[in-house]
């Protein structure tokens, strides 16, 4: 079974690792992917400091999947995928990195209450360009009232929410709720995640896949 391929990978952690493999095959996916994603997660849990477990699946996403939009990758304009359909492909866009890394990071031990996808308005090509694109980052809380760091597809470091200027938050979001800003303290908004149907039809899919 492929569960002896990640021994180190706690089974508390809520997945179902022959049915996210067997999700993979069936969308066309590689199998040393499959591997090398346990292997990563296995790693990432064992690692006592939260920085290296950010940094590694941070890392190992902006390096294994190739930038694409959802015209190319899906045939549609707008398409949220889960982790296995991304790293089936091999490719996706600024939501199908943030995604991939939400749920590699909730199974390496990373509280859900210390992560929120944030959606943001990006100046391409820096703080000062007049190119303002919307664009999707995953930011982790220290503690409620401390500045996230950001993890984000276009650079490989990892910075405080202060030394990205060149990102305006529009709303945060998780699987718990939806909220105004980014900032820890921000107030949660009304209605939760029932506002946004494509992330309720991402949760659901995700849990058809093998993710608790």
């Amino acid at each position: 079974m492929l569960v002896a391929l990640c021994l180190g990978l706690n089974a508390a952690a809520g997945l179902d690792l022959d049915r996210l493999f067997a999700s993979l095959q069936a969308l066309g996916g590689v199998e040393s992917n499959f591997r090398d994603w346990q292997r990563m997660m296995a790693g990432a849990q064992e690692m006592p400091d939260v920085t290296d477990k950010l940094r590694r699946v941070n890392e190992f996403f902006n390096r294994r999947i190739q930038f694409a939009d959802d015209m190319e990758v899906w045939g549609q304009s707008d398409y949220w995928a889960t982790p296995m359909e991304t790293l089936a492909k091999g490719k996706g866009d600024c939501e199908d990195f943030t995604i991939a890394k939400y749920f590699t990071l909730l199974n390496v031990g990373i509280p859900n209450d210390q992560l929120r996808l944030v959606y943001v308005k990006a100046r391409i090509g820096g703080p000062n360009s007049a190119i303002v694109q919307a664009h999707m980052v995953l930011a982790y809380y220290p503690a409620p009232n401390a500045e996230p760091v950001v993890l984000d597809n276009l650079i490989t470091d990892i910075r405080p929410a202060s030394r990205r200027p060149d990102l305006t938050p529009v709303f945060s979001f998780n699987s718990q709720g939806i909220w105004q800003g980014a900032g820890g303290m921000d107030p949660q908004g009304a209605g939760g995640i029932g506002r946004l149907s494509r992330w309720q039809d991402l949760l659901r899919r995700a849990r058809q896949e093998g993710f608790d």
